[in-house]
C-alpha cells in the first residue's frame, strides 16, 4: 500500500492552530500530499472529532485536508494488542496509550510511513515504521 498514515496530533495542530506546531504540521502535510495519499483510521477520526460539534463539519474539514479513511486490518489489531501487552509488562504508565498502539500497528502491518509528533512509543514498539517527525524531537 502506498501513502502515509497521519497521527491525530498533526491534524489537531492545524485544526486548533497550535502556536508551536501548526506551521510544521501544515507544511509537512502540504509537502507530502502533493505526491502521496494521506490516510487516517477510525482511531484518528475519533480523536480529531472531539473538536467538532457536528459530524458534517468534521467530514468537511477532513475532505478539505485530503485525508482518506482506511480500516484497521485484523493483523494490526492483533499486533496492537501484543505491543500493548509488552508496554504494560514494562510498567508503562500512561493512562490510555492504546490508540497509539492501534496507529503504530496499522502503519507496521500495511507498510505505511507515519507522520507524528509522538515518537517515543512508536520508535520503541514499532521500530520498523518510518516516522516523519520534527527534527527537534
Amino acid at each position: 500500500m502506498k501513502g502515509l498514515l497521519v497521527d491525530s496530533n498533526v491534524i489537531l495542530d492545524i485544526f486548533l492552530d497550535d502556536p508551536n506546531w501548526a506551521d510544521w504540521s501544515e507544511s509537512v502535510l502540504a509537502d507530502y500530499s502533493v505526491y502521496t495519499t494521506l490516510y487516517i483510521n477510525s482511531i484518528v477520526y475519533t480523536e480529531v472529532s472531539v473538536g467538532f460539534e457536528k459530524i458534517e463539519d468534521l467530514e468537511s474539514a477532513l475532505y478539505k485536508g485530503g485525508f482518506q479513511m482506511i480500516e484497521l486490518p485484523k493483523e494490526a489489531l492483533f499486533l496492537a494488542g501484543k505491543a500493548y501487552l509488552r508496554y504494560k509488562k514494562g510498567r508503562g504508565i500512561k493512562r490510555s496509550p492504546l490508540p497509539d498502539f492501534y496507529i503504530g500497528a496499522q502503519a507496521a502491518v500495511l507498510g505505511l510511513d507515519l507522520i507524528t509528533r509522538d515518537v517515543t512509543r512508536y520508535r520503541k514498539y514499532f521500530p520498523k515504521v518510518k516516522l516523519i517527525c520534527p527534527e527537534k524531537i
